[in-house]
């Protein structure tokens, strides 16, 4: 376990468990070294839990990605010609309702996205990924990259673009979450 701090703008001492377990300490400018280890040791108790559930929390993870193996060439390409006959309908169907048309629609085997708009290029790239979550997850997902061509960022008016074009939107992001972390 690696503790690492970072000297930061801010009035009191924080701490979190990063994914491989370290700690990441952050401090006041100017607070000393020995304050900042006396409140490490006095929460050791909560590291060492903290450290356990983001393990479990990993494993968990690894778990579920590892339920569509993309080890060689050909599941990738056979995961891809899924995905794509899964995505591609629904791209059309509500790029035609929101009267948007990405340049390019791709995907790729990522884990930590289900989707990515490029605003500027108005592409968008999928999850391969996405052939682990319920259809109607996976709705939610394309849904959500086609109102970015409308709304880059996640502000009040893109949910509110999210509540017209796919009301059910927040019980499928509850949804989605559930499965990756159960």
């Amino acid at each position: 376990m690696t503790i690492q701090l970072t000297y930061r703008r801010t009035r009191r001492l924080s701490m979190r468990i990063v994914k491989n377990g370290d700690v990441h300490v952050s401090a006041p400018i100017g607070m000393s070294k020995k304050e900042i280890e006396a409140f490490i040791s006095q929460h050791q108790e909560w590291i060492v839990e903290a450290r356990k559930k983001t393990a479990e929390r990993q494993k968990q993870r690894t778990d579920f990605y590892s339920q569509l193996p993309l080890t060689s060439k050909t599941q990738k390409m056979e995961a891809t010609e899924k995905v794509r006959a899964l995505i591609e309908p629904l791209v059309e169907r509500h790029a035609g309702e929101m009267g948007v048309r990405p340049t390019v629609v791709s995907y790729k085997p990522m884990k930590s996205r289900w989707g990515v708009c490029k605003v500027k290029e108005r592409s968008i790239c999928f999850s391969t990924y996405l052939l682990l979550l319920p259809d109607w997850c996976v709705e939610h997902v394309v849904v959500h990259e086609l109102c970015h061509l409308l709304e880059p960022s996640h502000n009040a008016r893109f949910h509110a673009l999210m509540d017209k074009y796919y009301p059910k939107w927040r019980e499928a992001r509850k949804e989605t979450r559930r499965i990756v972390l159960d």
